[in-house]
């Protein structure tokens, strides 16, 4: 009997080093302008002021979002799910037009990635000086050169995690508890956690994070359709590869492979279009360096469509596919969001008032024939200047408050105030009345809400 030989399946490869080139041209720039506007954003606008406070501020702990001179709490929190719908669906609009333009160049992952690559080339060198670092015996260069890239990586995540935690406690206190030594035990596990999150993903993860981990390039297929732009080559003009010979039977492409050399996640989009692709144009930059050296036109690998691929289309036609019907779907559900958004945020009163009946005390008779309800008011003066309140009651004949109609709040505060509403029992019948509270600013009319209530009569 012959012995049966056994089939190993791997289910897990080992990863292979990726050292991606630098790339130069138009989109290298275009992702570097994205990379400065982004973290300029990011680490700047904590340290803005507003009104003697933090400009962007979403504070937990006081359960309050400060945004420029808007003041969001907890009741709000319809306002942040409109904003998560807008961005998903801006997502979308994008995608269905240009691909993955969002992960080629503003994506978090690949702004991050790309700033500690730069310091990767500032500290080791080029691609291949990089190779030969890795790949050479361990001495007091290579020790040297591995422990300040490390170092610098560490530093800009660590102040990644600051400024992260940043938004979510004043930032200015932050940096004094740093210094002073004084910062509490969460603020330090929340700032280390980012900050390894920021080093282990950009540093050492990278391309495995778009690849394996990111769930939008999974779906991302769903949104695309053939009039997509997308990182494409043109394998009609450039096959087939090699170096042009006098009989002049080779194509365009020189097999350089100088765009699978500038890929960050290490694919050859020569092969066609792959998941793995986050359309950052790289390739397309080194490409267009190489055809420039050898007289060729451009734009073997550019930007384009798998319609205006197939059909030759000018860029004029491609434009003119811009504006199709699944577009037009998403550009108008996202104009409707935005503005019924906006309608609701203008509308948005800075002022709220929950009534809650004492049950301790389901309504008693005073005398002198006064029937008595006991409620507590919960008001939130939710903008940043201080009012002084006037309580009303309506809704039965000759109801009245029994204690003083009027109340202060400073801004962005919230105070409980316990209220006696009595009737005269004649006017009331017996069983349950609907009441209302009216509650206006004294200095500013305008600025009024109501809340119903239950007034009971007792048997």
């Amino acid at each position: 009997m012959s012995e049966a030989k056994a089939t190993v399946i791997k289910m897990y490869s080992a990863r292979e080093e990726i050292y991606p080139r630098e790339a130069k041209g138009r989109y290298a720039t275009l992702r570097w302008a994205c990379v400065w506007i982004t973290q300029l954003v990011f680490y700047g606008v904590p340290w803005l002021t507003w009104n003697g406070r933090q400009a962007v501020l979403f504070d937990l702990g006081a359960r309050k979002f400060y945004i420029l001179g808007m003041v969001l709490w907890p009741q709000d929190f319809i306002f942040l799910a409109a904003l998560l719908i807008i961005s998903a669906y801006l997502l979308f609009l994008v995608t269905a037009v240009a691909g993955r333009v969002w992960c080629g160049f503003a994506c978090p992952q690949t702004v991050y990635t790309e700033m500690f690559m730069w310091i990767e080339r500032r500290i080791e060198g080029a691609r291949s000086a990089r190779i030969r670092l890795d790949r050479q015996p361990w001495t007091r260069d290579k020790i040297a050169k591995k422990s300040a890239k490390h170092l610098a990586w560490g530093a800009l995540a660590l102040w990644t995690g600051f400024t992260f935690v940043g938004y979510f406690a004043p930032v200015r206190g932050l940096l004094a508890a740093i210094y002073s030594l004084s910062l509490g035990p969460w603020e330090w596990f929340w700032i280390g956690f980012y900050a390894f999150a920021t080093y282990g993903n950009a540093g050492w993860m990278r391309e495995q994070v778009c690849k394996y981990m990111c769930p939008y390039a999974r779906f991302q297929s769903a949104m695309f359709d053939k009039d997509t732009l997308i990182v494409t080559y043109d394998r009609e003009r450039g096959e087939p590869r090699g170096v042009q010979t006098a009989a002049g039977d080779k194509g365009d492409c020189i097999d350089c492979t100088m765009c699978v050399q500038v890929c960050p996640t290490g694919i050859d989009i020569r092969n066609g279009l792959q998941y793995e692709c986050i359309g950052c144009a790289a390739c397309v930059d080194a490409c267009n360096v190489v055809m420039e050296k050898i007289d060729l036109p451009k734009g073997l690998i550019r930007y384009s469509t798998d319609h205006a691929m197939k059909k030759k289309w000018s860029s004029s036609q491609i434009g003119a596919r811009v504006l199709r019907p699944r577009v037009l779907i998403y550009t108008a559900l996202l104009s409707l969001i935005v503005i019924a958004f906006g309608i609701a945020l203008a509308l948005r009163t800075p002022l709220k008032l929950d009534v809650i009946r004492d049950r301790g005390s389901m309504g008693r008779e005073v005398g002198d024939g006064l029937i008595e309800n006991v409620y507590r008011l919960q008001i939130m003066n939710t903008a940043e200047t201080a009012h002084r309140f006037r309580i009303r009651v309506e809704g039965i004949e000759g109801i009245r408050l029994a204690d003083a109609a009027e109340v202060s709040l400073d801004g962005a505060s919230t105070r409980a105030v316990a209220v006696r509403v009595q009737a005269e029992r004649g006017a009331l019948g017996k069983g349950s009345k609907q009441i209302e509270f009216e509650l206006t600013a004294v200095d500013d009319p305008s600025l009024q809400v109501h809340e119903k209530a239950v007034f009971i009569v007792p048997k």
